[in-house]
């Protein structure tokens, strides 16, 4: 284990002694070959599995086991539940804090295989689907019936459906849907003990005693194993309008935000905020985008909207941004006149994690803030880190989530000066620290910043509950879930 020492000296993470679980034997692998086909486990070229993401770990798991079933991972969870094998459930394997990917040498329990669309009701707009369906297959498939995934991610081409309930994915257009929490209206879980929790009615109302579904959303596979999900749809919009907008100042921004709940609430779909350091790097760093402003401002907003008549929609989007400039809340704005412009837009939008990383090491935080003081914290961090990094700030201001960036080239001081002083200011202004991303094991030492010592006590009572043995997903959320 000589690489997970040197990974403590240098992270910005810190990694919890390995639990007393038990090794892989033969007798094991016997095991898991006597359910599964050959083809479905996996011993050999394993980097992918074992990596995170942003590539901060490195597991050293030597199996990754692909169930095609339900049943299937029952057999998998009640045998590892029994043996003490600990395990990792992993879908795309995009998240940002270290939590689909084993720590030590965890046993990799892959939902690549369990990939079936199962039936849609389009007249009501439910979709039923296994937890290894791609995102962006997900919403294809649903468009053909005249219906959108409420989920609209950077990560859409590679994540899959079951990640994103298991992590309450957010997104850009949350403002206009809300959350997974409200539109997951059922789900099929499997219990470490091999117990199968099933409630695929699809049912948008069920007043009928504890909500258990709400307890696997977000929980990062630390209760068990979600393999199905009833997911309540979005009509498809006929007309979709992008804008972006240059002002002079944060308060700008919110009295834009203030404006278009008001006056274009019914179709605003995305209310996306970049300052002007961000800005600046997208510009630099995005292949094929384009500024559509002339002269420089201290913040730009991307506005989306979405209906079923563009007529109207682009009339209350134009007296919307006329009414901005007539009161010198908006310095300048550009409308997309058609499919390439809005797609150069969102562009240099989502190339922020490319951007970000080409300055140097990136300090990223997910925060959620009350947004009166959501750039408060951007500026009173840019003045901490002065020279030794560059720091900017944008995210869905709609819905107060705060994308804070630091990129440097002196990670250890940088290190010192950011934490836990970050969190410490998320305490005091009575925020959170993750806004959509999880807490995995990256954050699981930051959870006491935002919830308090009797929450986390009862976080870990319900964990025992469901993981009495604590093979799920180990070291994450709760770092001392053993």
């Amino acid at each position: 284990m000589k690489l997970l020492r040197n990974l403590r000296k240098i992270s910005t993470f810190q990694i919890p002694e390995r639990g007393h679980y038990k090794l892989l034997d033969n007798k094991d692998i016997d095991f898991f070959s006597s359910i599964l086909p050959s083809h479905s486990i996996l011993t050999k070229d394993l980097d992918a599995y074992n990596t995170d993401w942003l590539r901060f770990h490195k597991g050293n798991s030597s199996i990754v086991l692909k169930p095609k079933t339900t049943e299937e991972v029952k057999s998998i969870l009640e045998y590892c539940n029994k043996e003490k094998i600990a395990i990792v459930p992993q879908g795309g394997n995009t998240g940002q804090v270290i939590g689909s990917v084993p720590i030590y040498d965890e046993v990799i329990l892959s939902l690549q295989n369990m990939n079936r669309i199962l039936k849609i009701d389009s007249s009501q707009g439910v979709v039923w689907t296994e937890a290894g369906v791609i995102l962006e297959y997900l919403n294809s498939f649903c468009e053909e019936h005249g219906w959108i995934v409420p989920l609209d991610l950077a990560s859409k081409g590679s994540c899959f459906i079951g990640g994103n309930v298991a992590t309450c994915a957010g997104g850009v257009r949350y403002i206009r849907y809300g959350s997974l929490h409200g539109n997951v209206l059922g789900l099929e879980a499997v219990l470490p003990t091999g117990e199968i929790l099933s409630d695929l009615k699809g049912l948008r109302k069920d007043n009928t005693g504890y909500d258990y579904k709400q307890l696997f959303i977000g929980s990062e596979g630390t209760l068990g194993v979600i393999t199905k999900i009833a997911l309540l749809l979005a009509p498809k919009p006929i007309s979709q309008q992008v804008a972006m907008i240059s002002c002079k100042s944060y308060e700008n921004v919110l009295q834009l935000l203030k404006d278009a709940k008001q006056g274009i609430g019914e179709i605003l779909s995305a209310f996306e905020m970049m300052d002007s350091y961000i800005y600046s790097l997208l510009l630099k760093h995005t292949p094929r985008t384009r500024n559509p402003f002339t002269a420089d401002s201290e913040f730009y907003v991307l506005i989306e909207t979405s209906g079923s008549n563009k007529d109207h929609d682009i009339e209350k989007l134009q007296a919307y941004l006329e009414n901005g400039l007539k009161n010198n809340v908006i310095t300048d704005a550009v409308l997309a006149l058609d499919q390439e412009q809005a797609n150069n837009f969102w562009r240099i939008r989502e190339g922020t994690a490319t951007a970000t990383k080409s300055e140097g090491y990136v300090f990223k935080y997910d925060l959620s803030l009350s947004i009166a003081k959501m750039y408060d914290l951007v500026r009173k961090t840019r003045e901490r880190v002065g020279s030794l990094g560059y720091t900017v700030g944008y995210g869905h201001v709609g819905d107060g989530n705060l994308h804070l960036v630091v990129s440097t080239n002196e990670k250890e001081k940088a290190h010192r000066i950011l934490e836990p002083w970050i969190y410490e200011q998320i305490q005091e202004l009575k925020g959170s620290v993750s806004a959509e991303h999880g807490i995995g094991l990256l954050k699981a030492s930051k959870l006491k910043y935002t919830k308090s010592k009797v929450m986390i006590e009862n976080m870990k009572l319900m964990k025992n509950i469901f993981d009495p043995n604590g093979i799920m997903n180990p070291y994450k959320v709760l770092n001392n879930s053993n």
